[in-house]
């Protein structure tokens, strides 16, 4: 595992799907001569911005070199399934961070393996790939050294790593990114109840997340349920019913059990 440079990658390449992790990759990888999903319209569109051919069959693949299939993870298997024989000799790679490789396995695959990416995809977002950590794995050592190559030519920063530490961190991800913007969420609501932007909130979020990534997130944490202050809590939660109410309380008992022993 660790660090790399950027190398240019002489390989004709295929996307299978045309979402948010499809959409970043495809535009940063090199040599991508084809879109293939099932909707004809999202392909075309992204084949345009990538200047190459679309489909919507996986009998329609193109041959390539290397086929990366960056779509829902409970999609995948079906995808693997629906690939014509003659594609399945070359290198083929998922993007999940929850899937492992074991999903080639018995479908003809000679060389397979997962190319995942630690980062929240929006197609309308613009993102310096070159940050973005990869967590690869091959299914043999010459196939983990050809999907380390392909991801040194997108990012800087490239692991191998296993399912089970994939896993692991997808988890930590979810917790990390998913369920703080769901907290995100909960915040702007109490916002608009009192007609203010949640822009307010941008000085302090930036400040904790400096924090978190300078001093670890447990030494920084903050707030009454931290410092074991029952009353604000109290009249915090006077304040909230239903979901909110709920997971203020939860979160709270959480941190304060972390917190105060």
């Amino acid at each position: 595992m660790g660090e790399g440079s950027h190398r240019t990658m002489e390989k004709r390449i295929a996307v299978i799907g045309s979402g948010n992790v499809a959409t970043h990759l495809a535009t940063a990888v090199e040599g991508v001569v084809q879109i293939c999903s099932p909707n004809l319209a999202n392909a075309a569109a992204l084949a345009e911005k990538v200047g190459c051919d679309a489909t919507n069959s996986p009998s329609g693949l193109a041959d390539a070199d290397i086929y990366i299939v960056a779509v829902k993870d409970d999609a995948i298997a079906a995808v693997l399934e629906s690939v014509p024989t003659r594609c399945r000799k070359a290198l083929w790679m998922h993007t999940s961070g929850s899937v492992g490789k074991s999903v080639f396995d018995g479908l003809g695959y000679d060389r397979y393996g997962v190319f995942y990416p630690l980062q929240t995809f929006s197609k309308s977002v613009d993102l310096d790939m070159s940050r973005v950590p990869f967590f690869i794995e091959g299914s043999d050592k010459r196939t983990t050294d050809e999907i380390r190559q392909l991801a040194l030519s997108v990012s800087t920063t490239v692991y191998i790593a296993d399912s089970h530490l994939r896993q692991q961190m997808h988890v930590a991800a979810v917790f990390a990114c998913n369920f703080s913007n769901y907290m995100y969420t909960l915040a702007d609501d109490v916002l608009q109840r009192n007609n203010l932007p949640f822009s307010v909130m941008k000085p302090l979020l930036e400040e904790t997340l400096r924090k978190a990534c300078s001093n670890g997130p447990e030494r920084s944490q903050t707030g009454p349920a931290v410092r074991g202050d029952r009353e604000i809590i109290a009249s915090h939660e006077a304040m909230l019913d239903g979901e909110q109410l709920d997971i203020y309380g939860t979160v709270s008992n959480a941190i304060l059990k972390r917190y105060n022993k």
